[in-house]
């Protein structure tokens, strides 16, 4: 099936997005597009000091140049992750108070508002945004549109992420990173002449992000068959009947070739529309993120630095690449589901656990709330573990034809240009075993850790991938 057709088949199950073009040279079509879906309105291009110069200028001539010039508004920051903070900013934007959105934009010691506060009533005196730029900025623009009660152009600068098209926005809030209801944007235009010219590392950090759809998938594989989480047809199809074909080549997006970089962006915007259908982020993520997401909230640097989702993202895919190669190894047939569910424990001792591990933790309740949420009875577990150990061979096949191993995966990392080893973004391998208890209990979503845990293996998934010879060998740390 060519792409075409793919995207044309995907937008009949995508919620929010109406227009998804993809092209060398379509930024030409943004004055076009928006005077139809946007009639009588202006526009403000929202952008960074990297993404102006990259395509923000080139988009601000197109609209003078059609006779409907739009505002801009550029942060002026090298670096910055989706905070409150600046989607503060932005929600002065779209009100066109620029002076206001800079003050917050300065404001090293500002105060987050109320979240619950920032709906505001639908107005045409607002500006719509034009999102020029990556994963950050669309967030910010997707948030702050839906808090006016308006949609939103994007106009993506890199193939670095899949949330251009996704529903919801990713953003650290009172130190947690949470995802924000919120829908996708109603157009977007993808010129592949600006996403292949992008940094090398932002695309490297969008090949890890659509690996991580691999490991991903193989949990709501787990999900499903535990009836926490069906899979939803049209959201697994969409993507996962194509997602090696869109991994195949990734000397070609190391290499910025114009073709792969289309398959790769198109991919990332498939597994957006897979969200738009689920109403979540099921379809593409699960530990493999939440290890990024503890690196956000805990302000991780490596050099200086910030590290880009991909990136961080990328270490995660390959430890659950390596849990999974651990699972394979276990014949479930032998399950002890009567040991398994005399040693589970209660709700309060799971409860007063995640107090214990996330003590510490910027967001010290995250753990209690999340496994309050998703915390099985006994008796549900004993049914859970029974369906494992009746149906282990043929699900554990169907997981390997899903899953790639931990060295197919580090390969292709190493060839797109991503990181392969997690000291190249600062991490230790001890700090990642001990990031695991917090990951198992940081999010509702019923994840691989958490199957183990019921079923009294989780020792035996996990412990190898740091043992002598395990993918991760802490005597071989870097």
């Amino acid at each position: 099936m060519e792409a075409k057709e793919r995207i044309a088949n995907s937008l009949k199950f995508a919620t929010d997005t109406k227009v998804f073009e993809m092209g060398q040279g379509v930024a030409a079509l943004a004055p076009k597009v928006f005077a139809e879906l946007f009639p009588g309105r202006k526009g403000v291009i929202v952008a960074d000091v990297n993404t102006w110069p990259a395509l923000g200028e080139k988009v601000e001539a197109l609209f003078a140049a059609a006779g409907n010039p739009v505002e801009k508004y550029i942060i002026d920051k090298q670096e910055f992750h989706a905070e409150w903070k600046y989607v503060e900013m932005v929600d002065k934007v779209v009100e066109g108070d620029f002076a206001a959105a800079k003050a917050i934009e300065n404001d090293e010691n500002h105060v987050e508002a109320d979240a619950k506060q920032a709906f505001r009533e639908p107005s045409d005196k607002n500006y719509i945004l034009i999102s020029v730029g990556s994963g950050v900025i669309n967030d910010l623009c997707k948030l702050c549109s839906h808090h006016h009660g308006q949609q939103y152009l994007t106009l993506p600068t890199a193939a670095s992420v899949d949330g251009y098209s996704s529903f919801g926005s990713s953003i650290s809030y009172q130190n947690a990173k949470q995802t924000f209801t919120c829908p996708a944007p109603v157009a977007i235009i993808a010129d592949i002449d600006v996403i292949a010219a992008a940094p090398k590392e932002m695309t490297a950090a969008g090949y890890a992000d659509l690996a991580a759809k691999v490991p991903a998938g193989a949990e709501w594989m787990v999900a499903d068959l535990m009836a926490a989480e069906p899979i939803i047809p049209p959201a697994w199809h969409m993507l996962q009947d194509y997602l090696d074909d869109f991994l195949s080549n990734p000397a070609g997006v190391a290499a910025g070739d114009p073709k792969a970089v289309a398959d790769l962006f198109e991919g990332l915007t498939l597994s957006g529309f897979a969200m738009q259908a689920a109403r979540s982020s099921r379809p593409a993520s699960c530990c493999d993120h939440l290890f990024s997401h503890i690196l956000d909230m805990t302000h991780h640097r490596f050099k200086g630095k910030l590290q880009s989702h991909g990136f961080q993202v990328s270490i995660g895919t390959l430890t659950m690449c390596a849990v999974f190669d651990e699972l394979f190894k276990l014949d479930l047939t032998k399950l002890d589901v009567d040991a398994a569910v005399a040693a589970w424990p209660t709700l309060e001792s799971e409860q007063q656990r995640a107090l214990a591990i996330f003590k510490n933790f910027p967001a010290p309740d995250l753990g209690y709330t999340q496994i309050t949420m998703k915390y099985d009875a006994a008796r549900n577990v004993r049914l859970q573990l029974n369906v494992l150990k009746d149906k282990w061979p043929a699900f554990k096949k169907a997981l390997q034809g899903q899953v790639w191993p931990f060295a197919k995966m580090q390969e292709a990392f190493r060839i797109a240009g991503a990181p392969y080893d997690p000291s190249q973004i600062g991490v230790t391998r001890q700090m990642l075993k001990d990031m695991f208890p917090t990951v198992q209990l940081m999010r509702f979503r019923y994840n691989v850790l958490d199957l183990a845990k019921r079923g009294g293996f989780y020792d035996q998934i996990v412990e190898p991938v740091f043992a002598a010879g395990g993918a991760w060998d802490l005597a071989k740390e870097k």
